[in-house]
């Protein structure tokens, strides 16, 4: 059942980065920093701060509180014009972290006590907490593109109007796999 239910995380976590890379890959370098306000997020910040949380977190996952020391939170949300390669290598950092991490997990490891900030936990509810976390911060990257793109938008699932033609799609091939990225 553990096993299982890495798997099932892994592939939680990988649909996320999947979703929000499609994302990146419709905004000019301009739209990643783009803000409603001032007390708006960009996408740029979001990544920063999900790259920063994944590198705390995830670091030494069993054995350190998932808030380092080394971290500077309040960094990660200043809206600097960093770059979109350094931006992304960030990114990509961040869930080569996650990833390796969960990778490292035993079953055994789901049931261990981690601390996050001084916050006693187990390590599955600690990996359910990150999951929620970057699919809200994932959200808001796809939502914000959207925003900037408009009728530009690349639909990341069923476009609007299309509904009755995947079903109809999907249920005359049966055989597919359970989760898709067609939401």
């Amino acid at each position: 059942m553990a096993e299982e239910y890495l798997k099932s995380v892994t592939c939680q976590f990988e649909y996320y980065k999947k979703i929000a890379d499609r994302t990146f890959e419709q905004l000019s370098e301009e739209q990643l920093h783009w803000q409603y306000d001032e007390e708006s997020n960009s996408i740029a910040t979001i990544i920063k701060h999900m790259a920063g949380n994944m590198l705390s977190r995830w670091t030494d996952f069993l054995t350190t509180d998932g808030e380092k020391d080394w971290r500077d939170r309040e960094s990660e949300f200043d809206n600097c014009q960093r770059g979109r390669v350094t931006l992304l290598a960030k990114w990509n950092e961040g869930w080569s972290c996650l990833f390796t991490a969960l990778d490292s997990l035993s079953e055994d490891d789901l049931d261990s006590i981690i601390y996050i900030r001084n916050q006693r936990q187990s390590a599955m509810d600690a990996i359910c907490r990150q999951l929620a976390h970057y699919s809200y911060h994932v959200g808001q990257i796809v939502f914000i593109g959207k925003m900037v793109l408009g009728e530009q938008w690349n639909s990341l699932s069923i476009p609007r109007g299309r509904s009755n033609e995947f079903n109809n799609e999907k249920f005359s091939n049966p055989k597919q796999e359970t989760f898709s990225e067609e939401t």
